[in-house]
């Protein structure tokens, strides 16, 4: 453990540039305003607390909605300096709230390591909240200072006294002129707290909704040993207790916890200073490289692989594992401003020596448990074959290769992959509905008969076996995993999903988006993937016509019409929309 920097001072808030452009161009600093740009600005503040946290100053931290609809975030950390910044002249509390880069994350003598890499968090929170205050609960006194628009209402002031209590307090509603929806959503927040839990071993996070008198504790004494364990929750270990390593070298700590199920997929989850790296990044390399080598060369040692020339791939050893990698890294460089993925070369070295070594330790000192895990691998090898030769198969009989399309597809005119659209819609009614209201130009349907095959935990064979995915797979023209899938051969630009706006209709999707997501990942990654929100409701009065998603849109739109004259139809499902209705609210390119 390092030595901790206590002088946390005014001295230590380097300023950067002003406060500028926040409130014109929130999407520069929040991705969007949607509902994940409002919660966003709940997780920059988080993320100084799980900073100080970091620092080793903060066991932990409640955040409590209100019914008013404002939020507060409570850490008991060292609180955000109060004494005069020595070169803005103001409170160091001002400056952090009021100024654009502006903290202590700058200073590496302050935060070893932070999440916050901008430092433009709290500030930009501020700036797009209506009305934001700010506690600071420092040296037995009480500090207050609150914002309008993120411009301070009044000079810092002292509020009171208190004995024992430390930390910051920051109290905010969001600024409903920036963000469409400002209600803050229990179980979004509830996701992202209780993962900062699992990666902050002993960090203790109450979540509590005093709207719904709902409450939430997140305290994982286990860290990621209990992050894998949830994940796992719902799937049988091949092996009793998740594998830990934990080590430190050269200012880079590495912990990493994994498990084998007996599922057919790998389930991999990286993060740095508790920032999810969705494109994963040298640490990940540096695991995925030790993990391979080390089987191997155990399986090799102890005869444990019985067919001449076998070697276990990545895709092999990484069957039925989920891995939780966690690095926290003092100069984080990541690729892109979208922060996904990490690319310090130094890392990918420490990590793969770091879970190499500790690695063959535990199949060494393990053997039954390392028999199991091999064995797993080999199994994966040896299928490896068959189910190419099955993907082959299925692609002699795809549309590419018979030109025959299937039966039930409506295709469309134009043969452009850029310009045509394939809906996949959900049953033969809202099928017959969307044939005819379509432009057969460029729009082509393709129904589906119920749910399709949930992948998550089949093998490639039962995948390739089942009629409504080969229906897709076709219908697509690209093949289907690994080697045998082309984006090139995309006979649509966009594959638009549309269901039901249910709980039919949402699992239906979910089923989709996990075959793509399995199967046929650069079709996601490329952005060809689309989701139609069917509406809810259908509001009309006179020759007035609206539409609502839900039933927020509902009651927004009939305080605006009235209720005298208005008519109000709730959809039960597509099929009960006229192809006119359809076209306007989902397939008009237009709307």
């Amino acid at each position: 453990m390092q030595e901790l920097n206590e002088t946390y001072d005014a001295k230590k808030i380097i300023v950067l540039k002003g406060l500028e452009g926040v409130r014109k161009r929130p999407a520069m600093y929040i991705g969007d305003t949607s509902i994940r740009g409002l919660h966003h600005i709940v997780y920059e503040v988080v993320d100084n607390s799980v900073d100080e946290c970091l620092a080793g100053f903060c066991t932990k931290i409640d955040v409590t909605i209100h019914t008013d609809g404002s939020i507060s975030i409570y850490d008991n950390g060292r609180g955000i300096p109060v004494d005069m910044h020595p070169i803005q002249k103001r409170p160091a509390l001002e400056v952090v709230m009021t100024t654009l880069h502006a903290g202590g994350k700058f200073d590496k003598n302050t935060y070893k390591v932070s999440g916050g890499l901008h430092g433009v968090g709290v500030s930009v929170t501020n700036a797009l909240s209506k009305w934001c205050r700010v506690r600071v609960f420092r040296d037995g006194q009480i500090y207050q200072q609150e914002y309008n628009i993120g411009n301070p209402v009044a000079d810092m002031k002292v509020v009171g006294k208190v004995k024992d209590k430390v930390g910051t307090e920051v109290s905010f509603i969001p600024d409903p002129s920036i963000f469409r929806k400002n209600t803050f959503d229990f179980d979004i927040l509830s996701q992202r707290l209780m993962e900062l839990s699992f990666l902050n071993k002993g960090l203790r996070i109450q979540l509590i909704d005093e709207r719904e008198n709902k409450e939430k504790v997140f305290h994982a004494k286990g860290g990621l040993r209990e992050f894998v364990a949830y994940l796992d929750s719902n799937r049988t270990a091949i092996h009793k207790k998740p594998i830990v390593i934990e080590n430190n070298r050269e200012n880079i700590e590495v912990e990493v916890a994994f498990q084998y199920n007996d599922s057919y997929q790998e389930n991999l989850f990286s993060f740095v200073n508790n920032i999810p790296t969705t494109e994963g990044g040298t640490h990940l390399i540096g695991f995925k490289t030790a993990l391979t080598r080390t089987l191997n060369n155990y399986a090799q040692k102890n005869n444990l692989i019985k067919s001449d020339g076998l070697v276990l791939t990545g895709d092999d050893v990484r069957e039925g594992l989920t891995s939780v990698i966690s690095v926290k890294v003092p100069d984080p460089q990541f690729e892109g401003q979208t922060k996904t993925k990490l690319g310090n070369s130094e890392v990918r070295g420490i990590v793969e020596s770091i879970v190499g070594e500790a690695l063959s330790d535990f199949l060494e000192q393990n053997p039954p448990e390392a028999k199991k895990i091999v064995q797993k691998g080999v199994a994966a090898a040896q299928s490896r074959e068959a189910a190419r030769k099955a993907r082959e198969l299925t692609r002699r009989k795809s549309a590419l290769e018979n030109d025959s399309l299937p039966g039930k597809l409506a295709d469309c005119s134009i043969k452009d992959p850029e310009h045509c659209e394939l809906y996949l819609v959900e049953g033969d009614s809202a099928g017959g509905s969307a044939k005819q209201g379509r432009d057969r130009q460029f729009q082509a349907i393709l129904p589906l008969r119920g749910k399709i095959l949930n992948v998550e935990k089949a093998s490639i064979e039962k995948i390739l076996n089942n009629e409504e995915i080969r229906t897709i797979v076709s219908a697509l023209g690209t093949g289907i995993g690994g080697e045998e899938f082309e984006v090139g051969r995309l006979r649509y630009g966009k594959i638009i999903i549309m269901t039901d706006a249910d709980v039919d209709g949402s699992h239906i999707r979910t089923l989709l988006l996990t075959f793509f997501f399995r199967y046929m990942r650069e079709l996601i990654e490329a952005g060809h993937i689309y989701i139609a929100q069917p509406p809810l409701f259908r509001i009309k009065n006179g020759d007035k016509e609206f539409y609502a998603f839900d039933e927020d849109d509902l009651s927004e739109i009939r305080g605006r019409m009235g209720k005298e004259g208005t008519n109000i139809q709730r959809y039960k499902g597509l099929g009960e929309m006229n192809q006119d209705q359809l076209w306007k609210t989902k397939m008009d390119p237009q709307n």
